[in-house]
């Protein structure tokens, strides 16, 4: 039976934007998606570069406090990240629940670390 939905562990790229480093200052690519149905709470993801397959995400939840679900991230990078975050949560939990609807607004209203 069709759902449109994809199968348990595929990602939905369709559905995320990838964040250069160059916007948000990271030495690696971002990627913020809304909920889109996930049963899980807020988590973005990250890869080495743009053109990533699903293997090559890592997966990130915010909440309780920012940690890697899946993959492995250097403690290096994951601190980066947690500052990253703590600049942006606010920003990435509204776009995640629908309170910011266009994928611009909430690209437009991140910050990104200082050089």
């Amino acid at each position: 039976m069709a759902t449109g939905l994809l199968p348990t562990g595929v990602d939905d790229f369709y559905t995320m934007a990838n964040l250069s480093p160059k916007r948000t200052g990271l030495p690696f690519v971002v990627w913020i998606s809304p909920k889109a149905g996930a049963k899980h709470d807020i988590r973005i993801k990250v890869s080495p570069g743009p053109k990533a397959r699903s293997e090559d995400l890592i997966s990130i939840a915010l909440r309780p406090d920012v940690r890697v679900v899946n993959g492995e991230l250097s403690p290096q990078d994951l601190a980066l990240l947690r500052q990253w975050v703590a600049l942006n949560l606010d920003v990435l939990v509204k776009f995640w629940d629908g309170g910011i609807e266009y994928t611009e607004q909430a690209i437009a209203a991140l910050q990104s670390l200082e050089p």
